[in-house]
């Protein structure tokens, strides 16, 4: 029936439905499916169920675009418990604070008067490792005081974001990872948990954080803040891009880089001053001898196929071919073998030995890329290690004394590189790692808190000379 002039506009109704926005009424309304989709680009017409519907994501997009027009709303997307006002009792830093008021002022509601919860600023967040990340988005919290959901990449930090949460703000908290599915108006899950829960949850909550945000790139994962209808959104992370470009996604889906600090910036007044010194070691004859034979086999195999191996994907082609081609096997295991060599050198163990004898009784961590290497160093220097086959109690009962001063050496392969409370330490020697300019921020992150004594923090560089290892190593420098 056509509406007449006199008749009461029809009000636009937006629901939450599984993963996605319900749009009844638009068609009926004055307002323009196309008008709309200048906001919200992924508006499509359901004609199963004769509405329109935008990804939950799209939420806030939404509703900031229709508060701009003379439409009556009925919004009932979100489901939110009540929150007392919460309260952290940390003070922030100077460089906190600007960090916190730029992703504030992102806020895509602030001239539309919407009240549906205190705000909708978007953005990410990129500081250094040890800079305070978390307090930021405790007071963020804070400031919005509404129901949140805090996702993160491992099972350590979900514990670690437990306890901090419910220590500032007394709260009982939620939790979706361990073996445990337990919502509560401010929860924690890791990606794996947030990405099975996230369309049956996805109205709960007023903001969401990505801790180490950098993994919503990932294929499933982005998905996550597709299906969450959670206005507010921030992301934190060392390191924001994402060699394979993946950056761009994150920023469809959680929101730009609003705020960068360079640890440059902070050494010295908020984290330790530092020094990186490069050690170039040789290979030993028979080493230089096997390398240079395996190398060869790897690269006269890429001479004769269309693999580049600067391109990821490439590497991934590689691994696949070796299933039914014999030569691509051949070469994989070639280059494997290769890069064993010039990871874990006689002269890099050697090296390493001084650099233990140079700081003795200094807490220091020794960084390696396969666990093989990790137990080598272990066996020969009576070390700890920490792989991602150390058990959870093990490997708390490793930190723990280490943080009291039992150990004062640690030795493991990446798992601290991320997503680990690893107490202090001032130095850390990396031998062996990827080309990621993520990874060395973290490494290089984890020994630049702030020391008691003023001192400098140090990292050194183990580097096999005359192999591909100078190329891996300047690429996360450049």
């Amino acid at each position: 029936m056509t509406r007449r002039a006199t008749d009461e506009p029809t009000r636009i109704a937006l629901r939450y439905e599984d993963g996605t926005i319900r749009i009844d009424g638009l068609e009926e309304s004055s307002v323009s499916p196309s008008s709309i989709r200048t906001a919200v680009s992924d508006l499509e017409s359901d004609q199963r169920t004769g509405c329109w519907r935008v990804p939950a994501g799209g939420y806030a997009d939404l509703r900031a675009a229709l508060a701009r027009t003379d439409a009556g709303v009925d919004d009932r997307v979100l489901d939110l418990a009540s929150v007392s006002d919460l309260h952290s009792a940390y003070e922030l830093r100077e460089y906190q604070t600007t960090a916190l008021e730029a992703w504030l002022e992102t806020d895509r509601w602030a001239d539309t008067a919407l009240e549906t919860v205190s705000g909708a600023p978007a953005g990410v967040l990129e500081l250094p490792t040890g800079s305070g990340k978390t307090v930021i988005a405790l007071k963020a919290i804070e400031r919005l005081s509404v129901p949140t959901l805090v996702v993160v990449p491992t099972i350590d930090l979900l514990e670690q974001w437990e306890r901090e949460l419910e220590r500032e703000f007394g709260e009982p908290i939620g939790r979706f990872g361990g073996g445990e599915q337990r919502l509560e108006p401010i929860t924690v899950s890791t990606y794996d948990s947030a990405y099975l829960k996230a369309d049956s949850v996805g109205d709960r909550f007023g903001i969401v954080v990505f801790d180490e945000v950098h993994h919503l790139g990932g294929e499933g994962y982005r998905e996550i803040a597709r299906l969450l209808a959670a206005p507010a959104r921030l992301g934190l992370t060392a390191t924001f891009e994402r060699p394979d470009g993946a950056h761009e996604v994150i920023e469809d889906v959680v929101g730009p880089l609003v705020h960068r600090v360079d640890v440059d910036e902070l050494a010295g007044d908020h984290l330790a001053n530092y020094d990186v010194k490069r050690l170039a070691v040789s290979l030993t004859p028979d080493e230089r001898e096997e390398y240079e034979r395996n190398q060869e086999v790897f690269t006269d195999y890429l001479a004769t196929s269309t693999i580049d191996m600067r391109s990821g994907s490439d590497y991934q082609e590689l691994v696949k071919r070796s299933g039914n081609d014999p030569e691509a096997r051949e070469a994989l295991l070639a280059r494997q073998r290769a890069r064993e060599i010039m990871f874990g050198s006689e002269a890099k163990l050697d090296a390493l030995a001084g650099i233990l004898d140079d700081h003795r009784g200094e807490r220091t961590i020794v960084f390696t890329a396969h666990n093989d290497l990790a137990y080598d160093v272990s066996e020969r220097f009576l070390i700890p290690t920490i792989t991602h086959q150390t058990g959870t109690a093990e490997r708390r009962e490793i930190l723990e004394r280490f943080r009291e001063g039992t150990y004062t050496r640690i030795a493991t392969s990446n798992v601290l590189d991320e997503g680990v409370d690893v107490p202090d330490a001032s130095v850390a020697v990396v031998l062996s790692g990827s080309g990621s300019e993520r990874e060395f921020v973290q490494r290089l992150g984890r020994i630049l808190r702030p020391k008691a004594d003023g001192g400098r923090a140090i990292l050194y560089e183990v580097i096999s000379d005359d192999t591909s290892e100078e190329r891996v190593a300047g690429r996360r420098r450049d």
